[in-house]
């Protein structure tokens, strides 16, 4: 007989459904806890502790800026930033939210200078949580695409999961600022992303006349895209999405 966490409903089994992994599905919150119990097989517990190190905490501070970051790939996108730049702020969100990453990102910088070194910086840091949160990659999904509309503005995004930093960014400008934030700095921001997270990030603006509308297309995309291709696939078990046997 199996004791529940405190607090917390038996979970009843679908049919063809083991009680282990109705316990794993039921207890994401408790993975500390389904690690201890014997009846977990060391396949199943592989995978129980895959999803519970899927979460990283980041300082990054320099001369210039502290940038810290709080994530969980697998949370259900509570996501909040501060940075002193408000369009980086919105932006930085609509990739936590619609990406359902929970996600926090504080920023203190140099702003007196100018916004380079906090949006390069928070770039950078943001890669760096996801990377530590993909751990090895094994097991999640790698690649996905996502097409999305905003009123007029229609943003395409594409990510390998691949260990390969690159980046491309297919955009045009009309004005030289959105809001606070220098409009070049988006590209900025994505590539610090792409290399510090270790992936290929394809980001193309196929229509739109207002460039707050096409960031924000761009970074919602890939808040999707990402929440795709990071997501565990069962049928990998475990196993790392490469004919190479690994993702480095």
């Amino acid at each position: 007989m199996t004791t529940q966490p405190s607090g917390r409903r038996a979970c009843k089994p679908e049919p063809g459904t083991s009680a282990s992994i109705c316990a794993v599905r039921g207890s994401l919150r408790q993975l500390h806890h389904l690690r201890s119990l014997p009846f977990l097989s060391p396949q199943l517990l592989s995978r129980v502790t895959s999803v519970a190190d899927r979460a990283a905490h980041v300082v990054r501070e320099t001369k210039e800026t502290r940038v810290e970051v709080t994530l969980d790939l697998d949370g259900r996108g509570q996501a909040s930033a501060q940075t002193g730049i408000g369009m980086l702020d919105h932006l930085v969100e609509q990739i936590g939210k619609h990406g359902l990453f929970d996600l926090q990102v504080s920023a203190s910088g140099d702003l007196h200078v100018d916004e380079h070194h906090t949006v390069e910086d928070v770039g950078l840091a943001l890669g760096q949580a996801f990377d530590r949160a993909l751990g090895e990659r094994a097991g999640i999904v790698r690649m996905a695409d996502a097409l999305v509309p905003l009123d007029e503005a229609l943003a395409s995004v594409a990510v390998d999961i691949s260990g390969r930093p690159y980046c491309v960014l297919d955009v045009a400008w009309t004005l030289e600022r959105i809001g606070e934030l220098p409009a070049s700095l988006v590209e900025h921001l994505l590539c610090s992303f792409a290399a510090e997270a270790r992936l290929t990030l394809h980001a193309r603006v196929l229509a739109g006349a207002n460039d707050h509308h096409r960031a924000e297309a761009v970074c919602k995309a890939l808040g999707r895209a990402l929440c795709a291709a990071s997501r565990l696939d069962p049928r990998r078990a475990g196993e790392a999405p490469s004919t190479k046997g690994t993702i480095g």
